[in-house]
């Protein structure tokens, strides 16, 4: 699903510092941006020849380094680093030699308290793969049919003669690179390393707009990312070392819904594996996931009944406003309404407590769900889909992940490909693996990135195995 974070810094930091005590703040400062997940954020500060300060950041978990940063200045308050292209902003102060603490605001303002360190913090990510492989691994570059997209990618291909079954890999929601790449996790890496070991040619694509791909992933729905997967299918087809009855797609989320759209509409598809795929509408699953995501962070059990009705309602009327003008204005009287019904206690655990809270959380789900992908993405309901395929089907999912939830999204697959034509699906529940298919063990979206373990060994064994079994 669509990360639940919208912290991205795009490329680059560049500063300029007027101010007291400069000397103080230059280092390397580090500190964890809590937004769902923990992100660290680093900031670089060096004094110039001019007594000011030049900043750089990075977000390693996101991949993302050398950031720029406009404007850096101290004053009596302390110090404030600004990055326009982000519209976000650091202010913090000085509390000792070595800590900062201070507020990151990006929308919202977020508590980032920083610690002056000799060398940024290193996260262990040991199932990463590392050269030299044992199979070729090659980077390459495509088009579309009309040359309007460029997509970059890599391919991984067995040793010995060909030719091999293959698949196109399709990440989940929001703008990922061909690893789907999380917090330092590569698990499309990992799964490709281990299914071409197998004996798989692997096409792992970076999406639209994102490393070597060209085009804007922020104007682009569900619909268009399934014709960017055609694409990758037909440059998959053109390679001799494919064997062009063997090929299938590996989605994970997101990527779990658009494989059974592309699937239903070609006849050359022979396989596909759904990795914590939908199987129920979107707009049923976007609630589990908001209540389960509440549970999983310690509110209660009250309060997340409580806010099922409401988050069902405010979805509803901004889907079906026709502006957001009017979405902004039906879903404050959708919620004013609410809490005229709803004990103080329950609504200031969900974060309603002042009128202000109010007016942002509205504005923000408003924001949110008037967004072209997310209204398609909301409407869509992936059982007509899941009825047409004629293929063969590895469903799994983890029965920890909070944010498509295993019970209800299995048992909607396994009630849509009992109508479907295909005669050979699985239908799989991994004990204690989350939503990134890790062994978790407080099972949070925060644990993504404090796991050190990237994709769970007991899901690449069901995955090779069935694979192994049922398409080479």
């Amino acid at each position: 699903m669509r990360k639940f974070f919208g912290l991205l810094f795009p490329l680059f930091c560049s500063v300029l510092l007027f101010g007291q005590a400069a000397g103080n703040f230059t280092g390397i400062w580090e500190g964890k941006l809590n937004v769902g997940v923990e992100l660290r954020i680093v900031f670089h500060i060096q004094q110039n020849a001019s007594g000011g300060l030049h900043a750089t950041a990075d977000s390693p978990d996101q991949s993302a380094y050398g950031l720029k940063c406009d404007t850096t200045f101290v004053t009596a308050e302390g110090l404030t680093i600004e990055m326009h292209n982000l519209n976000a902003s650091f202010s913090g102060k000085l509390i000792n030699d070595s800590t900062i603490e201070g507020i990151f605001t990006q929308g919202a303002g977020l508590s980032l308290n920083l610690k002056k360190v000799e060398k940024p913090s290193e996260r262990k990510r040991p199932q990463n793969p590392q050269p030299p492989f044992p199979y070729k691994s090659e980077n390459i570059e495509f088009d579309n049919a009309d040359k309007s997209l460029h997509f970059g990618a890599t391919i991984t291909i067995p040793p010995g003669k060909g030719p091999f079954p293959a698949a196109v890999m399709i990440t989940g929601s929001g703008p990922q690179n061909r690893d789907e790449e999380i917090m330092g996790h590569k698990p499309f890496a990992v799964l490709a390393d281990a299914l071409t070991k197998k004996g798989m040619v692997v096409l792992r694509v970076d999406d639209r707009g994102v490393g070597k791909s060209t085009g804007k992933f922020s104007e682009a729905t569900s619909a268009d990312f399934a014709e960017d997967v055609n694409t990758s299918l037909n440059y998959l087809l053109s390679r001799p070392e494919v064997n062009k009855k063997k090929v299938g797609m590996i989605g994970h989320s997101e990527g779990g819904m658009i494989a059974p759209m592309v699937a239903s509409q070609r006849k050359d598809i022979n396989f596909i594996i759904l990795l914590a795929g939908p199987g129920i509408k979107i707009a049923d699953l976007m609630t589990e996931q908001n209540i389960a995501i509440l549970g999983s962070v310690g509110v209660s059990r009250a309060a997340q009944d409580a806010y099922r009705p409401l988050y069902k309602e405010v979805m509803s009327v901004i889907l079906n406003a026709p502006d957001t003008t009017t979405a902004l204005r039906d879903a404050t009287s959708a919620l004013k309404k609410w809490l005229a019904g709803t004990n103080d206690t329950l609504a200031k655990q969900l974060g309603f407590a002042t009128e202000k809270d109010q007016q942002r959380l509205t504005a923000m789900l408003v924001k949110e769900f008037s967004n072209k992908w997310f209204k398609y993405f909301l409407a869509f309901d992936p059982a007509p889909y899941l009825q047409k395929l004629n293929c063969k089907v590895l469903a799994i999912n983890g029965s920890r992940d909070i944010q498509v939830i295993s019970s209800s999204n299995l048992a909607g697959i396994r009630a849509a490909l009992k109508k479907s034509p295909s005669k050979s699906y699985q239908v799989i529940e991994l004990p204690g693996l989350n939503h990134l298919f890790q062994t978790c063990v407080k099972c949070t979206t925060q644990e993504y990135g404090e796991l050190e373990e990237t994709f769970s060994p007991a899901a690449l064994q069901t995955i090779t195995e069935w694979f192994e079994k049922n398409v080479k």
